[in-house]
């Protein structure tokens, strides 16, 4: 099935970023005593699984470019939340890993983010949700 873009109707593109702009602030509101930016809590979150990741791989991650990213990287670092590091046997090749600090907060992210995805969805179906992973996929992986 073939989906055609109707201006009068409703677009998916445009409730997406309702939705993301709806998602963000409530994020900010619960973790407001973070004092961080969206840019800081997604990148902490996406470190969350206790996983070094390079700076290109995390940007992938996250959606952004790598040297957007490095702005962030930075800030996080002062505040002691993650570090870099060089690589085993690629000492040109920085790993970017969470401090002690930056396991805590990042746990405390993906908490708050799991409750508040859990109360959007309660009452969905699981097809539903399914659904809407698969729209992401799709959009995600449009080609230019």
């Amino acid at each position: 099935m073939k989906y055609d873009f109707v201006p009068s109707e409703r677009s998916m593109l445009l409730t997406l970023q309702r939705a993301t702009h709806a998602t963000l602030h409530r994020i900010a509101t619960e973790l407001v005593d973070l004092d961080m930016t969206a840019s800081e809590m997604n990148a902490l979150g996406n470190l969350a699984d206790g996983q070094s990741r390079t700076v290109s791989q995390l940007a992938a991650a996250i959606g952004a470019r790598p040297t957007t990213l490095t702005s962030v990287l930075d800030r996080l670092e002062k505040r002691g939340l993650i570090a870099r590091v060089a690589r085993a046997g690629d000492r040109r090749s920085i790993l970017i890993e969470l401090t002690e600090p930056g396991r805590a907060t990042a746990a405390t992210i993906r908490r708050t983010l799991a409750e508040l995805e859990s109360r959007a969805v309660a009452g969905l179906s699981p097809g539903a949700i399914e659904g809407f992973y698969t729209v992401l996929d799709a959009l995600t992986e449009e080609k230019r």
